[in-house]
């Protein structure tokens, strides 16, 4: 079992910086690949980003809409994974989730491939 906690989100202007934070506790933190959905109302859920375990650092894969605005990193000292989000917009606001899919090395992009799920941070950007 793996227990996911986010935290970080909140209410902001267009054009600012974020970090948002997902802490894990529960079984091994580094036999995990991590990502980040979100998910805006009246609509599905999306990928954001997701890192794997290799060595030490992680392989990355971002969705297009958040390259190079978006990074994601882990710090598997701390059990934590981190999404640091700037130049935000309104496009950006959604509920963003924190997920865990126990395979170190192998990244997805599928929500259905990730086997736990924190409850969501909402992040809302006004314009």
């Amino acid at each position: 079992q793996l227990q996911l906690v986010e935290s970080g989100g909140g209410l902001v202007q267009a054009g600012v910086s974020l970090r948002l934070s997902c802490a894990a506790s529960g079984r091994s933190f580094s036999s995990y690949s991590m990502a980040w959905f979100r998910q805006a109302p009246g609509k599905e859920r999306e990928f954001v980003a997701a890192i794997s375990v290799t060595w030490n650092r992680g392989i990355t894969d971002y969705a297009d809409s958040v390259k190079g605005r978006f990074t994601i990193s882990r710090d598997n000292a701390e059990n934590t994974v981190y999404l640091q989000m700037n130049r935000l917009s309104p496009e950006d606001t959604a509920v963003y989730y924190c997920a865990a899919k126990n395979t170190a090395t192998v990244i997805s992009t599928r929500d259905y491939e990730y086997k736990y799920w924190g409850q969501g941070t909402q992040v809302t950007v006004s314009s």
